[in-house]
C-alpha cells in the first residue's frame, strides 16, 4: 500500500526511526503546472483534477469556504479540503478551490530522498528589471522613516520586485524541486492563481494552524542576511538577538498576533523573548505562540483572516500602513504578503504568510521581497535585506542580481 493517501487530511507525525522513504518526494516529483502543491512541516499535499472554486461575493471568506466544503460533501466527496491562496488585499478575489482528488504524505523533511541533489537549472538568459530600482526603493524607505519621526505611524513594510523574463518557457517543476530541497523544513508551494498564472515560493512563516482545539502561530519579524563564513554567520545571528531595532519590530508583531488570537482562545502562551530560525539565506527573529481554542466552530481560516495582515507584512497602524504602501509601491502586490494554505470541514488547517515567492506566467516571473521599516531603519540596509531575500528564489533559477 502506498504511504501517500488519497483524499486524506490527518497525517500522523513521521517516525524519525522509520521515515517514509519516497512518500513525500513522490508527490513533489509528480507535480505538474496546474496542480496545487503545498509542503509544510506537518504534511505534503498534491491536489489534482477538476476543482470546485470558492466563490467571490459579499460573504466573509470563512463562510464561503465552509459552504463550498459542505457542497462538496453533499455531492458525495469524502473529506473535502480547500487549498489555495488569499491576496494581500482583503477585498480582492481569492484563488481557493476544493479539488476533486488530494494526495497526502508525511512532511518532506521526514523523507530521506529529499537530501538527494536536484539537477542544476537549465541555462537561461534572464532579462532582469527591478521595479522600483534600488535607488527609488531606498528613497521610499527614507521618506517613510521621515514620516515616522513626525509621528504619522510606527511601522510600514515596503516591498520591491524583480521582473525576470526568459526566452524559453518557464520550468516550474524544476523551480519547485530546488525550492523544496533547499529548505525542506519550510512551507513550499505552487498554486494556480488564474489562467496560466502560478504562485510559487518557499515561505518560512506560519501565520496560524489549528488541529482540534490547539492553535499555533509563528510570527517572524526582524531579519538579517546570512553569511557563507561560519564565524560571521554566528556573529550576525547573535547580533540580531540583541538588536534593539529588530527586537522592537518583532515585539510589535507578536503583540498584534496576541491581541488578534486572544478573543478566540481560553489559554494563550506567548514567550517573553524571541528565538532564531534560519533559512538558506536569512536569520529571522521568531516567536511561537500557542493556545487552546475556545470554540470548535472557529476554523483555522477564520483565525487567519483575523490575523491578516499582521504588522510583519503591512505595518502599524494597519490602515495608515496600507495607505503608505499604496502611495510608495509602484505595483499591485497581488498574492504577495497574502496567505496560502489548506483547511478542512472540521476547521483544521495550516495557513502561511506568502513571502519568498514569485508569480509565474508564460516566460515571465515577478519576484517579491519586502522589509519592515521602523524609525531606526537605514535605506541602504533595508535595500540589502530585500536583495538577500530575493536570493531564495534566484538560487532556484541559477540567476544572480
Amino acid at each position: 500500500m502506498s504511504t501517500a493517501s488519497q483524499v486524506a487530511t490527518h497525517v500522523p507525525a513521521a517516525d524519525p526511526a522509520h521515515p517514509a522513504v519516497g512518500a513525500a518526494t513522490s508527490l513533489l516529483d509528480a507535480y505538474a503546472p496546474g496542480d496545487r502543491f503545498l509542503a509544510t512541516p506537518g504534511r505534503t499535499l498534491l491536489a489534482r483534477g477538476a476543482a470546485r472554486p470558492v466563490p467571490h461575493d459579499e460573504r466573509p471568506l470563512d463562510d464561503r469556504v465552509k459552504a463550498t466544503l459542505a457542497e462538496a460533501e453533499a455531492a458525495g466527496q469524502a473529506a473535502p479540503v480547500v487549498i489555495g491562496a488569499i491576496p494581500f488585499d482583503h477585498g480582492a478575489p481569492a484563488a481557493l478551490d476544493v479539488p476533486a482528488a488530494l494526495r497526502v504524505a508525511p512532511p518532506l523533511a521526514s523523507d530521506p530522498l529529499i537530501a538527494l541533489p536536484v539537477g542544476a537549472p537549465g541555462a537561461a538568459d534572464w532579462a532582469i528589471r527591478p521595479v522600483p530600482g534600488p535607488e527609488v526603493y531606498g528613497a521610499g524607505v527614507a521618506s517613510a522613516v521621515e514620516r515616522m519621526w513626525r509621528g504619522e505611524f510606527s511601522k510600514v513594510v515596503l516591498a520591491r520586485t524583480l521582473e525576470l523574463t526568459s526566452p524559453d518557457p518557464l520550468d516550474l517543476p524544476t523551480m519547485l524541486q530546488r525550492l523544496a530541497r533547499r529548505d525542506p523544513l519550510g512551507y513550499t508551494f505552487a498554486l494556480p492563481t488564474g489562467a496560466g498564472r502560478t504562485l510559487i515560493g518557499a515561505s518560512p512563516e506560519l501565520l496560524v494552524s489549528r488541529q482540534g482545539q490547539q492553535v499555533v502561530a509563528n510570527p517572524l519579524a526582524g531579519s538579517t542576511p546570512r553569511s557563507t563564513d561560519l564565524a560571521e554567520d554566528v556573529r550576525r545571528a547573535a547580533a540580531l538577538l540583541e538588536s534593539a531595532k529588530d527586537l522592537h519590530e518583532h515585539a510589535v508583531v507578536v503583540d498584534a498576533v496576541h491581541q488578534a488570537l486572544a478573543p478566540h482562545c481560553t489559554e494563550l502562551t506567548v514567550p517573553a523573548r524571541p528565538t532564531l530560525i534560519r533559512t538558506a539565506t536569512m536569520w529571522h527573529l521568531s516567536t511561537t505562540v500557542t493556545g487552546t481554542l475556545a470554540s470548535p466552530d472557529t476554523s483555522a481560516l477564520a483565525l487567519a483572516c483575523a490575523l491578516h495582515p499582521t504588522p510583519a507584512v503591512c505595518g502599524t497602524p494597519t490602515t495608515t500602513a496600507r495607505q503608505v504602501i499604496a502611495e510608495t509601491e509602484p505595483f499591485d502586490r497581488g498574492f504577495f504578503t497574502g496567505v496560502v494554505g489548506w483547511g478542512n470541514a472540521h476547521g483544521d488547517g495550516e495557513w502561511v504568510v506568502t513571502i519568498r515567492c514569485a508569480e509565474a506566467e508564460q516566460r515571465t516571473l515577478r519576484l517579491y521581497a519586502g522589509a519592515g521599516i521602523v524609525a531606526a531603519s537605514e535605506p541602504e540596509a533595508e535595500t540589502a535585506e530585500t536583495a538577500a531575500k530575493f536570493r531564495t528564489f534566484l538560487s532556484a533559477l541559477g540567476a544572480e542580481l
